[in-house]
């Protein structure tokens, strides 16, 4: 699996030109992904990224990869990033890694995205992995009954849990958050549900990422299969 993973990010790879401003993925496909552009910058490419994590900033660093901020440029030529899963029309659920609050801002920011991953992310619908909510702590009962709501009316239902660190303490985001973890099992409006949890002021964000992707690599036994966007 994990060389599959390489392969998705070394086709990705080919999309980079010398100067891109390039939006750098978290998790385990987009890793490859800079350790094979670290190697691109080493041989003489110069491009410059904005990472979407303080892991990614580290391993970017580590690479000799050039950084910079969303406060310094307005804009991205590409980000780069993978996935947990994508249906046919290209919705992603993102945030398995606790990332999905600055994979969205830096995405948004970009003129393109390519979504990276192994063929087993492919899915008929979203769900089967659970959905990151990225939450405030303060009144986290309040919006948790809000999210219960908004699964409702969208037709969906399932257990929420809130997410822990390997110590058995909360898990908290980059930015300061938590994560609860909704296991709807299948979302059949996901643009809906991603509008009725937006509009939650206890939620930062959620990973569902509703017209982002425009390219989709995926590697699977048979090689790499590239979706784009109709």
């Amino acid at each position: 699996m994990d060389g599959l993973k390489r392969q998705a990010a070394a086709r990705a790879l080919a999309e980079v030109r010398d100067g891109m401003k390039l939006g750098l993925g978290t998790g385990s496909t987009a890793k490859h992904f800079v350790d094979l552009l670290g190697e691109k910058v080493r041989s003489g490419m110069k491009v410059v990224g904005v990472p979407t994590s303080e892991a990614t900033r580290a391993q970017a660093e580590a690479c000799g990869i050039a950084l910079t901020t969303l406060d310094e440029i307005d804009h991205l030529d590409l980000t780069v990033d993978g996935t947990d899963e994508v249906d046919p029309a290209l919705n992603l659920i993102k945030g398995g890694g606790g990332a999905l609050l600055r994979e969205k801002i830096v995405a948004a920011a970009s003129d393109r995205m390519i979504v990276i991953a192994d063929d087993s992310k492919w899915v008929d619908a979203l769900g089967r992995f659970p959905l990151p909510i990225e939450v405030i702590p303060f009144g986290l009962a309040a919006t948790r009954a809000e999210i219960a709501e908004a699964f409702a009316e969208a037709g969906v239902a399932g257990q929420t849990v809130l997410r822990t660190a390997k110590d058995g303490h909360v898990f908290v985001t980059d930015g300061g958050h938590w994560i609860i973890d909704a296991h709807l099992g299948r979302i059949a409006d996901a643009p809906r549900l991603a509008w009725l949890l937006s509009v939650i002021p206890g939620v930062v964000e959620h990973g569902l990422f509703i017209d982002f992707a425009g390219t989709v690599v995926l590697a699977g036994a048979q090689g790499i299969r590239v979706v784009e966007r109709r």
